[in-house]
């Protein structure tokens, strides 16, 4: 759906759910509304109002300009504003989490906790000539006319666990070779999701966001976050590596860490009954009826 607020168009989303707390859910640069279709009906069903949306650039979700984390952090925060809850939670995955921080660190009233997902304080090294490196690499298979659709299925490699992958994950994006039961199928189907979701990124938008979070850097608003925090890591998740974020949470004061095992980058797709879990053991530690 699309809300209006203080006569702007706001991000389109998906809602479920009803309760005074609402959580909202924000995906990853290579995301949409829909990476959050496994968790949403699970929240939802435990009372909790839930919201993902659709990142401005997104879908259906108007543009903006200047397009930085400032900018999509504001969005967010009007986001907020019009729906109202009572208490509100931030879930943000990779992008979505520097998002959240800037966010909080935009504003003290009004958030009331945080789950961030597989994301980092700081994007990248000091300096900068990592982050030009990091835009270059990701920027050559588009320059190169493969399109997100065509690079989508070995980046989506690159970010999930390895070891549950093997050799016999085959074509990614439709035809997957070999006898595949149990966990390794739903493991497959999960990097297949992540891929359509990658490929329906339009690649302006992709360019613009990755463009915005290489300058991201909230280290010094660490210790100014004053609202019950999740930092949730992947195992093998080498974008956002659990040491990483074991240190960032040391830095927020009322922070919890938790490292899921087995996957990557991708945990609430690739084990969504793991992440579902960890996020529902949070929310009704700190915001439960």
């Amino acid at each position: 759906m699309t809300r209006s607020g203080r006569g702007i168009t706001l991000p389109t989303c998906i809602e479920l759910g009803t309760g005074d707390v609402a959580v909202f859910l924000l995906h990853g640069v290579g995301g949409r509304a829909t990476a959050w279709d496994q968790t949403l009906p699970v929240l939802a069903g435990q009372g909790f109002r839930c919201i993902a949306w659709d990142a401005p650039g997104y879908g259906e979700s108007p543009w903006v300009e200047p397009y930085t984390t400032r900018s999509l952090a504001n969005a967010l925060l009007e986001l907020i504003d019009s729906v109202g809850a009572t208490r509100n939670v931030i879930l943000g995955h990779s992008m979505g989490g520097l998002i959240a921080q800037e966010a909080v660190a935009m504003r003290a009233t009004g958030i009331h906790g945080l789950i961030l997902f597989s994301t980092s304080p700081a994007f990248g090294k000091p300096g900068g000539d990592w982050q030009q490196q990091f835009l270059t690499s990701r920027f050559a298979p588009l320059d190169a006319g493969l399109g997100l659709a065509g690079m989508a299925p070995a980046l989506v490699k690159s970010m999930v666990a390895p070891a549950q992958i093997g050799d016999g994950l085959g074509d990614m994006q439709g035809n997957v070779q070999g006898n595949v039961q149990g966990d390794a199928q739903r493991y497959t189907h999960a990097v297949m999701a992540a891929v359509k979701l990658m490929s329906s990124v339009p690649e302006a938008t992709y360019r613009a966001a990755l463009s915005a979070i290489v300058s991201f850097n909230r280290l010094d608003n660490l210790a100014n976050i004053a609202v019950p925090t999740l930092c949730l890591a992947g195992e093998f998740d080498t974008n956002a590596p659990p040491a990483v974020m074991e240190k960032m949470a040391s830095r927020i004061p009322n922070a919890r860490y938790q490292c899921l095992p087995g996957v990557g980058h991708l945990g609430n797709l690739e084990a969504p009954d793991q992440f579902n879990a960890a996020v529902l053991a949070f929310l009704k530690t700190h915001f439960a009826a």
